[in-house]
């Protein structure tokens, strides 16, 4: 493992409540744990999909506080993913998120992603995923990475998403960067560099242009978008 692999998974660490990534993800959901307060008082239960989720990201909310709000979530995730047991909170359903026709419309109070949207292809995808998300869910959540941010999130390199492609194949290539280990192969290269394609605001406020924009910022720069929908009637 390198050392930027090394530093990458210290920051990253959602385990560690004290790590970087526990801390942003801590103040990120604020306005999420209000949404799923309101949501309660209306129905007294809150059913929540997370296209894309884990458990590990939802450590960051007590199990005790889950079950005082009536909290369930049903985590989606492709076909062919690990699937875990399925708990009082948790129920674990393979799907494409650009593809949800399992899922009935406004079936969940709340439609919820973080960090997927990058990952799901082309633009075609991405206006399909967020469609189906916003179709499937009554209220929506949903966080990516900015485009503009200087570092970028998953091989954790300063202007790496601002280099021409072939010069990050070969650095790919080259390489073990953040998340990323070193392709073995030039096809490898190419879908590692293809399987994160970061977003402006632009972009994202055209995905959804019913929600309000947040900005999060690091060291004042704007370091991810946060889309949240309250609206009922979309």
């Amino acid at each position: 493992m390198s050392i930027l692999q090394k530093v990458t998974r210290f920051i990253t660490n959602y385990d560690d409540t004290a790590s970087a990534g526990s801390r942003f993800r801590s103040k990120r959901i604020i306005p999420l744990l209000q949404m799923i307060k309101a949501v309660y008082n209306i129905h007294g239960e809150v059913k929540i999909i997370d296209v894309g989720g884990t458990c590990n990201y939802w450590n960051i909310v007590s199990k005790q506080w889950m079950l005082k709000y009536n909290v369930k979530i049903t985590l989606v995730n492709l076909p062919g993913t690990a699937v875990s047991i399925n708990s009082e909170i948790f129920e674990f359903v393979q799907a494409n998120g650009c593809n949800l026709e399992t899922f009935r419309d406004k079936s969940y109070h709340i439609g919820h992603s973080n960090s997927v949207l990058e990952h799901v292809g082309d633009w075609d995808n991405m206006v399909k995923f967020s469609s189906e998300l916003c179709r499937v869910s009554e209220r929506q959540f949903v966080q990516t990475p900015n485009y503009w941010f200087p570092i970028e999130p998953h091989c954790m390199i300063p202007f790496f998403h601002w280099l021409p492609k072939p010069v990050r194949i070969r650095l790919v290539m080259s390489f073990s960067l953040g998340h990323w280990s070193k392709a073995r192969s030039v096809d490898q290269a190419v879908r590692i560099v293809e399987s994160a394609r970061l977003l402006n605001k632009l972009m994202f406020k055209e995905l959804y242009h019913e929600a309000n924009i947040i900005t999060e910022r690091f060291m004042m720069l704007p370091k991810s978008f946060i889309a949240i929908n309250n609206s009922t009637n979309i």
